[in-house]
């Protein structure tokens, strides 16, 4: 075999190299106390189950942070946690005229590193990889996962595990279930606050209100985007459908080629979003616009009264 070609190289993603303005899990402190007390857990690993968008990766992310700043029992304290996507791990690769399963090789080397924490996303994708029948997921990564040092992540949607996994009662034997559940509308507000940092160094442009002003603002935007304010069929959970919001509106001040994001520009991003319903739109709209008033007075703001009719164009352009 040809040492020089390494999946982990190629599609590894060092989480704990990775420089974060932001702790990734704000919030979700409790969810990250589950998930170090399964590591530390003899033989067993981690898997991470909830809806799209719910916010699972950023829970390992925060982890890597936590890693980063030494703020982990002691046993952590020095690994390394290597993000790698499921279907990386698919396939067959030729090296020296002979053919190697890609996700052999990624055990053989994986079993030569050192206190690291392996991340596989959408790690049912694996199950019943290999098209004539399931994969013995389990025995695969028996190598990896019979290694004290070498603690693996899978994270997979709820419908995708009841699917496929479940079924696989030696995958699931070793393997904690940890269910990511969505956040609530108060925790969601005080994640987008806390995002404002990142979303700021990501994008060069600033928020334009103070934190009191930036909460009422967060809150706006969290309500919505509630639960049956949303479109059906997109998988918008919490945080993310709030997410998209929010930085639709440092999108808007881009556009306008203006430092800072104004109250206007949370207004456009709401019209404009293909994730609310046009109705809930409407209705949201009126709400933001009675509720910042004073704001906009003071601004020299107007945010225009908008029709379902004109949310609709924009649905179809």
């Amino acid at each position: 075999m040809d040492r020089k070609f390494s999946v982990l190289d190629i599609y590894g993603d060092v989480l704990t190299e990775k420089k974060y303005i932001t702790n990734p899990a704000i919030a979700r402190d409790e969810e990250l106390k589950r998930l170090m007390l399964t590591l530390l857990t003899p033989e067993k690993s981690a898997l991470l189950i909830g809806k799209a968008g719910i916010g699972k990766t950023a829970i390992v992310e925060g982890l890597a942070y936590l890693i980063q700043n030494n703020n982990v029992p002691e046993v952590l304290k020095g690994y390394k946690i290597i993000k790698i996507n499921s279907s990386s791990l698919l396939g067959k690769v030729t090296l020296n005229n002979q053919e190697e399963l890609l996700i052999n090789i990624f055990v053989d080397e994986v079993k030569k590193q050192e206190k690291t924490i392996i991340f596989i996303d959408e790690i049912h994708t694996l199950i019943g990889a290999r098209g004539s029948g399931p994969m013995d997921l389990a025995n695969i990564l028996k190598p990896i996962l019979d290694r004290g040092e070498t603690k693996v992540i899978g994270a997979t949607t709820t419908a995708e595990y009841e699917t496929y996994i479940i079924r696989d009662r030696a995958f699931l034997r070793r393997f904690e279930k940890i269910e990511i559940l969505e956040p609530d509308e108060e925790t969601t507000t005080t994640i987008l606050l806390g995002s404002l940092k990142k979303i700021e160094a990501k994008t060069g442009i600033k928020f334009k209100y103070n934190d009191y002003v930036a909460k009422q603002v967060m809150a706006s935007i969290v309500s919505a985007t509630s639960e049956f304010k949303r479109v059906y069929g997109l998988a918008a959970m919490y945080p993310d459908i709030a997410f998209s919001v929010l930085m639709q509106s440092f999108s808007e001040a881009l556009f306008q080629n203006r430092k800072e994001v104004n109250i206007l520009d949370v207004y456009n991003a709401i019209k404009h979003s293909k994730r609310i319903y046009p109705d809930s739109i409407v209705k949201e709209l009126e709400i933001f616009r009675n509720k910042f008033t004073k704001l906009c007075n003071e601004e020299n703001i107007i945010l225009p009264v908008v029709t379902i009719e004109e949310v609709q164009r924009d649905e179809i352009l």
